[in-house]
């Protein structure tokens, strides 16, 4: 396995831990943290991708349309994907600041959470799809 492959798959694979968390999330009702754990799965996801197809490191940010646009994927994703990205984009920083964190709790409840959950995976099976060329 070369670098490339090897950095792929460390992305994909903590990638998928906090797939599995973020699941946990949703049974234990905690959706804020439900928010904050899928975002990292896209974070992670979209970095894999950076490696596949810049074969670099990727850049050092934790925003999610930053990451898209340059490893050259924002192009392919689609209006539901894009939407999905700005959604997240405040569950990873907000979720960590007390008085931000009031506000997340209200606009989240069960039913957005699991959406939220259900899109996070799809966007991640896109995103391994791509990997697989």
């Amino acid at each position: 396995m070369n670098k490339k492959e090897e950095r792929i798959e460390y992305w994909l694979d903590i990638a998928e831990y906090d797939l599995e968390t973020a699941s946990m999330m949703l049974k234990t009702k905690r959706y804020l943290y439900l928010g904050f754990m899928c975002h990292q799965v896209l974070e992670k996801s979209l970095k894999a991708y950076f490696w596949y197809s810049m074969e670099s490191e990727p850049p050092y940010t934790h925003n999610l349309l930053i990451l898209a646009k340059k490893s050259e994927l924002l192009d392919l994703i689609d209006e539901d994907k894009r939407q999905l990205l700005n959604e997240l984009i405040p569950l990873n920083i907000q979720a960590r600041y007390p008085e931000d964190k009031i506000a997340l709790l209200k606009s989240l409840n069960y039913n957005k959470s699991r959406s939220i959950l259900k899109r996070t995976k799809d966007f991640s099976k896109w995103i391994k799809k791509l990997l697989i060329k």
